[in-house]
Order: structure tokens, then C-alpha cells, then sequence
């Protein structure tokens, strides 16, 4: 079963002269994981899930595993969860590798062999039902490195060589970058989960349809990710930006899983579980597209009861959400003004499908 071809959004951005003077947003129809699990034997349902979702199945997985280990009140050892967290890193390299591809970097004769080389890299680290892992992974890895190199990455923060296909990809975004006014910003983390798990079972259903943090839907996926940890301050964040901080995740993470995966974490909360009760639990895993939940309420018998999750795009596109926020009151200056604000939409998730209306209201 899949869900793939319903996974749409549609974005309708109304235009008083040269001016986005408002932004709409019609979600996709989430997968009816809530009844399609129900009464169903908890663990069974873990090799269903690459099924039903085609993108991030390793961390889907993952969530749910721990989140009903978690109802259990079952005691993970250390290295389980160290392995979990190399499968779900290698994951992400692979879905942010693969993204980059998206509308951002067009193979040609150039660069055919390096894009080659990365794919088989990419086939060796997660395309099998068993991850690679040990001498394996750190091959796939080296692989992946030796390739991103021909494309242009070579530096350890992502730089970019002059003149590059990344290189001359960013200096096209920049050409078409809206001008907009500053905006707050607010990022999700691991800081935020105790208040969202606690109403994943708590509120209604719709809180995982149109979730809020005190009325406000922060951003989550690898800009986010860059600006909380390392504490950037907050200047460009358009296309541009969330594309660089892509790079420079992949970089970064390729290095920790080349240098053996031997330290305690690749960063802070990638996986994460958390015990509301009797039989009642969630799990949060930082996944390439940004932080998604899992919550599971398990019956004596063991079978699921309920079921709810929280995916990353339901923050990113969220109706007052960061495209909103990116996009609303911004100047087209630019004559290719369709193609910077399809820019701005796949910056937050390259891999959702979407739709793209204008409309003229008239003057501001």
C-alpha cells in the first residue's frame, strides 16, 4: 500500500502589484495511519511501514519501535541505540543527497561520473533491507566523499569550489532570491518534545493535522538544525541558506559515520522516547526532511489502541507556518518570480509534491 500520489500541497499566492500580500495553504491528505493500525499487533506493523511511507522509512521505523518500546517500559541498551542512530544518519545523508538532486543540480556529460559514483555509494549505505554498516558503511562513505569532492564539496563546512555545479546552482538562487522583510524565526528541537508528545495523545487529532507550539509553527529540517546548534545568528534565510545548510549537514555527518560512529551521538536528540503512562508512549527522530513523532497507546494484549503522528511537513507548511512567514509581504523584483517562490517552497522540503497558483487582488 501507498500513500505517495495523495502527498500534495497546494500553495495559492495572491499578488497586489509587485508585493505577496497573502499566502494559502491546502495540506495533503495524510496516510489514515490511526485506523489502519488500530487492533493490530504493535510490533507487526514496523516492516509495513516502508510501504506506506517512501521517504525516510528507516527513521518512520525507528519511531515507532522506540516509542512502543517506551509503552513497554522496555530498557534500550546503549549500543542498540547507537546503531539505531548510524542507521538512521546514514538514512538522512542518502534523503538530503538525494534532494540536492531535485531541482537544484542538473546531470550533464560534466559531472555524469561523479553523479554515478554518489548514487552507488548511496545504493550501498541504505539501498539494501540490511544497512551496511562497519568497513562497508565507511566505504560507501569514502565513496560518497570522493564524489561530492568532483562536484565541488570538499570542505569540512560545506564550502563550495568556485565555479562549481553547487557553486553556479546558488549563484542562479541568488538571482531569483526574494527580498523580503525580516522576519522572527523559530526553530523546533529537542527542547520542544515533552510539549508536543504530551498532546499527541492528549488533544484531539487534529493537533497532528495543524499542530502549534503556544500558537506558533517553527521550522524543522537541516536550517533549523544549523541555526540551534550552532547558535547562528539570524540574517539571509531564504533559499539560498537552507540549501548551504543541506550541504553543509552532509558534509558533517558523512565525516561522523567515516570516523566509525563512535562517539555518543552525531548531535543532540536524534532519537528520543518518552513513557506518558501505563501502555502509553512517543518517540522523536531527527529525520533528513526534519523532527517527526511517533505516539502509540497499547491494549493488555499488546496490540495498538491508538496510534497518532507528527511529520515534518506538517510545521514547514503549515498555514501560518515558515513558507508563510517567508513568503508573505516579500517584493518581486525579480522577472522570474514564479521560479523564486518555487525556490522558497522546495528550500523547506524538496521532495514534497505541491501545486502553485498566482492571483492578482490589485494594488497593496
Amino acid at each position: 500500500m501507498s500513500f505517495t500520489t495523495r502527498n500534495k500541497i497546494d500553495v495559492t499566492v495572491s499578488l497586489a502589484a509587485d508585493v505577496i500580500a497573502a499566502v494559502e495553504i491546502l495540506p495533503r491528505v495524510r496516510p489514515p495511519l490511526a485506523r489502519l493500525f488500530a487492533g493490530k499487533q504493535a510490533l507487526s506493523l514496523l516492516k509495513a511501514l516502508p510501504r506506506l511511507f517512501a521517504l525516510c522509512a528507516a527513521a518512520q521505523q525507528t519511531a515507532l519501535l522506540s516509542a512502543i518500546e517506551a509503552a513497554r517500559d522496555q530498557e534500550i541498551m546503549c549500543s542498540t541505540k547507537q546503531r539505531r542512530i548510524a542507521v538512521v544518519v546514514a538514512e538522512r545523508i542518502a534523503e538530503l543527497l538525494r534532494s540536492l538532486f531535485v531541482g537544484q543540480l542538473t546531470p550533464n556529460i560534466a559531472n555524469a561520473a561523479a553523479i554515478r559514483s554518489l548514487m552507488r555509494g548511496m545504493s550501498v549505505l541504505v539501498g539494501s533491507a540490511q544497512p551496511a554498516c562497519g568497513s562497508a558503511r565507511r566505504e560507501a562513505i569514502a565513496q560518497i566523499v570522493t564524489a561530492l569532492a568532483a562536484l565541488g564539496i570538499t570542505n569540512e563546512d560545506g564550502a563550495l569550489r568556485p565555479g562549481s555545479p553547487f557553486a553556479l546552482r546558488i549563484a542562479a538562487l541568488d538571482e531569483v532570491d526574494l527580498k523580503s522583510f525580516p522576519i522572527e524565526h523559530s526553530f523546533l528541537s529537542v527542547a520542544d518534545d515533552r510539549n508536543i508528545v504530551e498532546r499527541l495523545l492528549v488533544d484531539d487529532a487534529t493537533f497532528c493535522h495543524c499542530p502549534d507550539l503556544a500558537g506558533h509553527a517553527p521550522e524543522t529540517g537541516p536550517w533549523a538544525r544549523q541555526m540551534t546548534r550552532d547558535r547562528l545568528p539570524l540574517g539571509r534565510s531564504g533559499a539560498v541558506e537552507r540549501l548551504k545548510a543541506r550541504i553543509a549537514e552532509i558534509v558533517r555527518l558523512c565525516a561522523w559515520l567515516k570516523a566509525g560512529a563512535h562517539t555518543d551521538s552525531a548531535e543532540h536528540g536524534i532519537i528520543e522516547s518518552y513513557r506518558l503512562g501505563p501502555g502509553r508512549a512517543a518517540a522523536a527522530v531527527e529525520c533528513a526532511r526534519g523532527r517527526l513523532y511517533h505516539a502509540v497507546e497499547l491494549d493488555p494484549q499488546g496490540q495498538i489502541s491508538r496510534f497518532e503522528f507528527l511529520a515534518p511537513t506538517e510545521w514547514n507548511f503549515h498555514r501560518r507556518g515558515p513558507l508563510v512567514r517567508s513568503l508573505q509581504g516579500a517584493v518581486l523584483t525579480a522577472q522570474r518570480y514564479q521560479d523564486a517562490v518555487r525556490a522558497v517552497i522546495a528550500s523547506l522540503d524538496p521532495c514534497v509534491g505541491f501545486t502553485l497558483n498566482f492571483r492578482e487582488i490589485g494594488d497593496a
